[in-house]
């Protein structure tokens, strides 16, 4: 059917205004822009990275112990959260070879510890993509107040290296965002000289060797905070089996180490069943223990799935970092300031261990540690729920933070207690979370008001008074 010509130019009118319609809506649509350099932790701005979500992790890593030289190559899928132009990774001092976004050359460029990347095309919204990262360097570790004024993070050992990176190491090694709250899975290959073994989270999928190298395949299958990475590389004597309870354990330890102080595997399965019981199913494929000989690392370290010990410590330190398992590792911290989280529970976890084993009640416990500092020591001023960078791993974070956890139990009482454990590690199981939420969770379990106890021992700078007894 033909159109007169009335129609045909109102036709014409109708496909011009259209067309500038559609030219205003594409004018108005937000341009893509680069993610932001960090995703706002005060202890820590330039950790983590805006417009993305991290999805997971397929690290590459080959380690020279002649020279320190580590090669790597590392490919994070990840999902934008905005038009994004541009978008940063955390990588301290390693030299990039090359970047790949999805397959294609991509430009980068360093602004101090951050990768700045250039992608060829806008990553949309939503959008799913892989970018790869070729790099190399000799590892440089960290040092400082932070941890106990202890180096940390890429460790330089008699036969290879010992990797502990909390709280902000993991970027040291391979480029990631670098924050807890940036939680992904991980595929960690490890290559090394024939003769030693490389020892990472998760599960051993694969292992082999070839022209004088071996290599070792781990596989991470659950969120994990990237500073509870690792690529141990040493020469370890390794038993695995399973605990009492069912579950897979492997332990690495260094055989040039005294034997004999303490049965790492034993008191690793345990109380890896232990706390099963007590706060909730394990969060983990398998259960562990890294036992290296590094004396310059005054610390041990929660490694997601296998605790790292920079030797062979006792029996309440192998508790502490099991516990942290739970809290810590699965239910890790939102932002640094609530890192009682992690180190009040996994303290107040040597106390029940006490009172599980028959040796003093978590009540004896509290009020022995208590009594022991002084109202007018330097321990009661810092502010538990806020206790700044440099001494986030004070003395009053551990300790006051276990002390305000028995003051809770003492004032909602066992029942109640004891259904809060595994409540709130079942809640945020895999997550983040911070301190108003489990003041929240308490306040619902237990049916009470609870601000004040909180308050009184979390941000007071006095010694608070001790609970009724």
């Amino acid at each position: 059917m033909a159109l007169s010509r009335s129609a045909r130019r109102s036709s014409r009118w109708l496909a011009l205004a259209t067309a500038v319609a559609s030219a205003a809506t594409i004018a108005a649509a937000p341009a893509a822009t680069p993610g932001a350099p960090g995703i706002g932790d005060p202890y820590f701005p330039g950790l983590g990275n805006g417009g993305y979500r991290p999805l997971h992790y397929d690290l590459g890593v080959s380690y020279h112990p002649d020279s320190g030289r580590l090669d790597g190559r590392a490919t994070l899928t990840a999902r934008a959260t905005q038009d994004l132009s541009a978008f940063d990774l955390d990588l301290q001092k390693l030299t990039v070879d090359r970047v790949l976004v999805d397959g294609h050359r991509a430009g980068f460029s360093r602004a101090g510890d951050e990768l700045v990347i250039r992608p060829g095309r806008t990553l949309a919204r939503g959008q799913r993509f892989a970018v790869t990262v070729v790099y190399h360097g000799v590892p440089q570790p960290l040092s400082g107040p932070i941890v106990f004024g202890s180096k940390y993070g890429w460790m330089k050992t008699k036969d290879g290296v010992f990797v502990a990176c909390e709280p902000n190491a993991a970027s040291t090694w391979f480029p990631s965002s670098d924050h807890p709250d940036e939680k992904a899975t991980y595929d960690i290959r490890i290559d090394a000289p024939k003769g030693l073994t490389g020892v990472s989270n998760g599960r051993l999928v694969g292992t082999g060797e070839h022209g004088g190298r071996a290599w070792f395949h781990w596989r991470e299958s659950r969120p994990m905070a990237p500073y509870l990475a690792t690529a141990t590389i040493g020469k370890f004597d390794v038993r695995t089996g399973t605990t009492p309870g069912g579950t897979p354990i492997y332990v690495a330890t260094d055989p040039t180490l005294p034997a004999g102080k303490v049965d790492v595997y034993g008191v690793t399965a345990a109380a890896t069943d232990y706390w099963s019981k007590v706060f909730g199913p394990y969060p983990f494929e398998e259960t562990g223990a890294i036992v290296d000989d590094m004396p310059q690392a005054g610390f041990s370290l929660e490694v997601q799935s296998k605790p790292a010990y920079s030797a062979v410590r006792n029996e309440t330190t192998i508790v502490h970092e099991l516990a942290h398992q739970w809290f810590g590792d699965s239910v890790s911290v939102r932002q640094w300031k609530d890192i009682w989280l992690n180190e009040g529970f996994a303290t107040y976890a040597q106390w029940l261990w006490a009172e599980h084993k028959g040796t003093a009640t978590a009540h004896d416990s509290f009020r022995k540690a208590y009594q022991g500092i002084p109202a007018d020591d330097p321990f009661w001023k810092i502010k538990v729920s806020d206790p700044q960078r440099d001494t986030m791993f004070a003395g009053a974070v551990y300790e006051r933070g276990a002390m305000t956890l028995q003051a809770l139990r003492e004032r909602i009482g066992d029942k109640a207690f004891f259904k809060l454990l595994p409540t709130w590690t079942a809640q945020h199981r895999y997550g983040n979370a911070d301190t108003a939420d489990f003041i929240r969770l308490a306040e619902k379990v237990s049916g009470r008001r609870l601000g004040d106890l909180f308050h009184t021992w979390l941000d007071t700078r006095t010694r608070p008074a001790l609970p009724g007894k």
